[in-house]
């Protein structure tokens, strides 16, 4: 605790020579920078990060606090960086994943990059936007995130970033594609329905009419980087989230590898086992091919765009967060990016988690993580806790809070 609680200042007395010049120790204000994620389908990483900060005042009335909400990739991602650099936000009619007309938003940033679209493919084909018993990434369809780019290309910008978390599809792309003017047939020339199950009749893509010119450049933020397929891929990891059963799974899969033949004989390049190519159900994957974009880190993306870097600097702690710690949180998340960056600075990070998955901790501890608190002190229903994740989140920083207190005082008795 001694590590961020406290300070040295070198004490001289007034009449020089009495005494030699010697340390006290001088309790400060803790300095503590605030940077959750998403809680998604419950809190904004702005209102995360207000809870927080909330929650920690009630025990803690003078600590010094800076807040950051940060984004991966996916929900919040828009919102982040069209604010972080004083942009603009647009609203279109797009095609929701299941093809039905919502109203999306993307942005235009600001300052010296005002040439660029900011897309977040959750807008338009995010999870969050269907009822659970809508989920079926057999059909769903990335058309609205093809809209969205559609859009942003007729307001003139001429550089396009897309966030590509959050997604409610597993088709590997086609449907943002095909809404840019791309065609995929059959073996008999008919046009595909939409949907990942349906890759597996796909015979031929034709992109004559494709809509985004080889001059343009594509930079995708991406929170994770599992392949297209396999084990580790799109189907496999994130179809059961979205409602895939295993016989499901399975199918997907199979139509990701038959799509990922056909791209390489289309496009000349093979994408489904390149890092990333799996993120938001092969969206990747659709991205790399049809637009030759560069996939980065989205984490780092954000934390670059909101001067994350020189806040770690002046913080004695750092409390991040999440609506949940497990085997994927490692992979590109917003915890995994700042507690890399905390260790190298040798800041402690706490998390505050609506629920830490079994050894997760432990695993992280040698990233950078100094602990991890789930929201909950009783059991309760997951719609319940959503519901109430401001005020659960306020508590629990509280209680982070209380324990930083005392060993505050721990360090003044001593």
């Amino acid at each position: 605790m001694t590590s961020f609680a406290c300070r040295k200042r070198k004490f001289t007395p007034r009449k020089a020579g009495i005494h030699p010049p010697r340390f006290v120790l001088v309790i400060m204000p803790l300095r503590i920078l605030i940077c959750p994620n998403a809680y998604k389908g419950s809190l904004t990483s702005s209102l995360a990060a207000l809870a927080i900060r909330e929650g920690l005042l009630l025990s803690l009335p003078d600590a010094e606090i800076v807040t950051i909400p940060l984004a991966d990739g996916g929900d919040g991602t828009l919102e982040t960086l069209v604010e972080a650099t004083g942009g603009t936000f647009h609203t279109a009619t797009v095609r929701d994943p299941l093809g039905r007309p919502i109203s999306a938003r993307w942005g235009r940033l600001g300052g010296n990059q005002s040439d660029t679209a900011m897309i977040e493919m959750a807008e338009a084909s995010g999870l969050r936007l269907l009822n659970q018993e809508e989920y079926d990434p057999r059909v769903t369809t990335t058309l609205g995130t093809g809209d969205l780019i559609n859009e942003a290309l007729k307001a003139g910008c001429t550089r396009l970033l897309i966030g590509i978390g959050g997604s409610a599809t597993n088709d590997g792309g086609a449907g943002m594609a095909r809404a840019l003017g791309a065609k995929f047939r059959d073996k008999d020339g008919r046009e595909l329905p939409e949907g990942g199950a349906a890759l597996i009749a796909l015979k031929e893509i034709d992109r004559q009419d494709f809509a985004v010119s080889s001059t343009v450049p594509v930079t995708v933020a991406c929170d994770v980087d599992n392949p297209l397929c396999g084990a580790e891929g799109a189907s496999a990891i994130y179809g059961p989230q979205k409602g895939a059963t295993p016989q499901m799974v399975s199918q997907l899969d199979t139509a990701l590898a038959h799509y990922a033949e056909i791209l390489e004989k289309t496009v000349g390049r093979s994408v489904r086992d390149l890092p990333g190519a799996g993120a938001a159900g092969g969206l990747g994957a659709g991205l790399l091919a049809f637009c030759n974009a560069e996939l980065k880190s989205g984490i780092d993306m954000v934390m670059e765009a909101c001067g994350f870097e020189e806040a770690l600097k002046h913080c004695d702690l750092m409390i991040t967060g999440e609506g949940r710690l497990d085997g994927q949180t490692g992979r590109g998340k917003v915890i995994s990016g700042v507690i890399r960056k905390a260790k190298a600075s040798g800041v402690p990070v706490f998390a505050l988690a609506g629920s830490v998955a079994r050894n997760t901790e432990s695993l992280l501890r040698p990233d950078g993580l100094t602990a991890a608190f789930g929201l909950m002190q009783e059991p309760m229903p997951i719609e319940e806790a959503m519901r109430d994740g401001y005020s659960l989140l306020r508590e629990a920083a509280e209680r982070l809070g209380t324990v930083l207190a005392i060993g505050r005082e721990s360090i003044e008795k001593t």
